[in-house]
């Protein structure tokens, strides 16, 4: 789910609170490599957001970058260099910036004039194809990253806490969090993660995107069904809701009462297996989610599917 590309809301971020910041980018690589090509770090006096993939290779870089004396672009064989098991060699890309005036749908920069490859990259981009982040010649070309995977968490209870706090560092989601009061939510809010809060939630559904990710946990089991039953009704790329098999059970029953397809809901969500304290279940979620799927009710469906698959088949007629 990972977007790559060149984040500018969070370096304009960085810049307005901590003024001069480095941010560093692995721009190419051959051979193994901590993180993949696009992968970035901001570096600033007293502190960092972001990684490269750790160990020495990003020690040495924030080091570098604060001390002042980061390359444009560096080359590093990570064995013989740096002692680590890696056996690739990455080039670093170190920028210092004190204001952020970039923009477009592509941001490529490089000494001299700019190569016919990149111009030609850039005149594909403003026709809407997007490039992969990569190093041509000495001019790194990246897209401008987007938070394209929109995911809605209903509930600011224990478990949507720990589930904002595992989610929402990842990139390409914009979490938008849902709640009946403004207290219901933590004092500091991370950042990516737009709070709303309604004495009756469910009347936001209609405010969501058709193509939304939803997860339903609050503290209210007639608040989750009328969620669940809005949803149904307005539509959504997937929905998940926590709870037990007997709570799924008599869900059901209501929403088919209600005239609605239940199974498009997923329930039980993440995997039971890791425990019920919050930080587990978030951690199940986060997961399945990742993978596309939302736990349990995707796991029923596979078995479902493989049933169907081994079963005998019944000899088909052809007609004319």
């Amino acid at each position: 789910m990972a977007e790559r590309g060149f984040d500018l809301e969070g370096l304009g971020r960085a810049v307005a609170r901590h003024g001069r910041v480095t941010r560093v980018v692995i721009a190419a690589h051959d051979g193994s490599s901590p993180r993949e090509v696009g992968a970035a770090m901001l570096v600033w006096a007293d502190g960092t957001e972001g990684t490269i993939g750790g160990g020495a290779l990003e020690w040495e870089a924030i080091a570098l970058a604060r001390a002042g004396r980061a390359p444009r672009l560096a080359r590093t064989p990570l064995g013989p260099r740096l002692g680590q098991c890696c056996g690739g060699a990455v080039t670093l890309l170190s920028e210092v910036f004190t204001q952020v005036d970039l923009d477009g749908p592509v941001i490529a920069r490089g000494p001299g004039a700019m190569p016919l490859a990149v111009r030609r990259i850039l005149a594909q981009a403003r026709r809407g194809v997007r490039p992969e982040p990569h190093l041509i010649g000495e001019w790194m070309v990246e897209p401008v990253a987007h938070a394209d995977r929109p995911l809605w968490i209903w509930g600011a209870g224990h478990v949507g806490r720990a589930l904002v706090g595992v989610i929402a560092p990842l990139p390409g989601v914009a979490i938008t969090w849902v709640d009946t009061a403004a207290d219901r939510f933590p004092a500091t809010m991370p950042e990516g993660v737009t709070p709303i809060w309604a004495e009756d939630p469910a009347r936001l559904v209609a405010h969501a995107p058709a193509g939304a990710e939803h997860l339903v946990l609050t503290f209210s089991h007639a608040l989750d069904l009328e969620i669940c039953h809005r949803l149904l009704a307005h539509g959504f790329g997937a929905a998940g809701l926590i709870g037990s098999a007997t709570k799924w059970a008599r869900f059901r029953r209501r929403l088919m009462a209600l005239g609605q397809d239940p199974d498009r809901i997923a329930c039980p969500i993440g995997d039971p297996a890791l425990g019920k304290h919050p930080q587990q279940i978030a951690v199940g979620v986060a997961a399945a989610w990742l993978r596309g799927g939302l736990g349990a009710q995707d796991q029923r469906r596979g078995e479902v599917v493989r049933h169907m698959a081994s079963a005998p088949r019944k000899p088909t007629t052809a007609k004319a």
